[in-house]
């Protein structure tokens, strides 16, 4: 039996939850009608999941959520609520909540919830032997983020975080800066994933026509009963598998409702039919824009927002892991070179000097394009600056210095910048800093004295 906290100050609410929760025979609920008794009872107790209601006199659901989290509990809270506030989800899902769900919740669905909130729990429990730095070869299914190139080891943890997203067979969210690579790091998840033998059916909202895409998403049947089907859509397509949804933002709103019922209920409806069909898939959405922008918001229906921002990825744009640019410039080369049937076998020092000094707005597909067009104009083994387009020059001249060589840095340098940065915006809380690194308190004060973390 799976331990259960309900707080709420509604004691029609608790004993309804309580009785329905009991008859499942699954869980073992205690509830809480007065939240001043939260505190002493999380020191004397372990939950599997605490069910949170916000609007709560003494200790509102807020506060309780920091306090589950300024004291680093693993306990996934899930707020219960009739507040549909689009900023307090923000908050509450920024404090750790792991899901934001406004009453009334249809019963099945809250049980859905709670199984899954208590799976990645336990996920994130067998994991926990993953040392302090991540490593590739820790990855359960390395082999399904092979063609994600990196030395970085944010991009790693980023890896184990998807890993674990995948096990979890939950939807998820990418967002990142245009050309960062959301669709590989999709195809990675599907591929770690226990669907990685059905299909991955990839769809840019951006390149349909608005007015045809329900059809095409959802598929189109000739007359209202559904009877006699034209053609079945993206969604269909993708069943058993893995779809992949990119500019999520750019969905027409009545297809963003009927996207929220196939997340939820697993179920749909063609155009021009009634007729309801079930459908087991995973939704993967992705965005150029950051959760918290107004326009990205204000793009959705509340539920979906919801639902979306519940596990996301965020992907780091290639500036900030400029490490990264000379093995992803290898990696381009050599698929380049192939393709085009040229023997080329490495850069030039000073190629390689300004592609690491420059900013890379367009991320690695600008890397890539960057490559594609060198080795066309390639003549030798190794590509030069020569071999860039005068356009191409002037951009990535203009993004480096061209008089000043390339200095490296080294990695002391540059943990011990990154861990005063955090530190900093933890106020100083060394605890909180080096939990949000991945690292202990100790490896954190090695690295602001520069020793580095190991």
């Amino acid at each position: 039996m799976r331990k259960l906290l309900i707080a709420d100050d509604d004691v029609a609410v608790t004993n309804y939850l309580m009785v329905f929760l009991m008859q499942t025979e699954r869980y073992e609920p205690t509830v809480i009608n007065n939240s001043k008794d939260i505190p002493d009872l999380l020191e004397r107790e372990v939950f599997d999941a605490i069910l949170l209601d916000m609007d709560m006199p003494q200790l509102s659901g807020m506060d309780v959520l920091k306090l589950v989290h300024d004291k680093g509990l693993e306990t996934p809270v899930i707020v219960l609520t009739g507040v549909n506030d689009v900023d307090l989800a923000v908050k509450a899902l920024k404090l750790g909540a792991f899901d934001y769900l406004t009453k009334p919740v249809e019963d099945d669905y809250l049980l859905e919830v709670l199984d899954k909130a208590i799976t990645q729990r336990a996920l994130r429990t067998t994991i926990r032997q993953i040392p302090d730095r991540p490593r590739r070869e820790d990855l359960a299914h390395e082999e399904a983020f092979a063609h994600l190139p990196t030395r970085s080891e944010s991009m790693i943890q980023l890896f184990h975080q998807a890993e674990k997203m995948a096990a979890g067979d939950l939807n998820v969210f990418i967002f990142g800066e245009r050309g960062v690579g959301k669709e590989s790091m999709a195809r990675a998840i599907h591929a770690a994933s226990p669907r990685a033998k059905g299909p991955l059916v990839s769809v840019d909202v951006a390149a349909h026509d608005p007015e045809r895409f329900a059809a095409d998403f959802f598929g189109q049947a000739e007359d209202w009963k559904g009877e006699r089907e034209v053609r079945p859509g993206f969604l269909e397509g993708a069943s058993e598998g893995t779809l992949f949804i990119n500019n999520v933002e750019e969905l027409p709103r009545p297809v963003q409702i009927r996207l929220l019922r196939v997340m939820q209920k697993k179920e749909f409806y063609r155009e021009s039919s009634t007729r309801t069909h079930a459908i087991d898939v995973r939704i993967i959405a992705a965005s150029c824009h950051e959760l918290g922008e107004e326009q990205f918001r204000d793009a959705f229906s509340p539920d979906l927002f919801h639902h979306l921002m519940v596990h996301s990825i965020r992907l780091i744009p290639l500036r900030e892991r400029a490490e990264d640019i000379p093995v992803l410039a290898e990696h381009f080369l050599a698929q380049e070179a192939a393709r085009q049937r040229k023997n080329i076998v490495g850069f030039e020092p000073r190629m390689l000097d300004l592609l690491v000094g420059y900013a890379f707005p367009g991320n690695l597909q600008e890397l890539h394009d960057i490559i594609a067009t060198s080795v066309i104009n390639t003549e030798g083994d190794r590509i030069g600056v020569d071999t860039l387009s005068p356009y191409l020059r002037d951009r990535i001249l203009a993004g480096g210095a061209e008089e000043e060589p390339f200095h490296a840095r080294s990695l002391a340098e540059v943990e011990r910048e990154h861990g005063e940065k955090t530190l900093r915006h933890f106020q100083g809380n060394r605890a909180r800093a080096a939990a949000a690194l991945g690292i202990d308190e100790e490896s954190l004060r090695r690295i602001l004295e520069g020793n580095g973390g190991g």
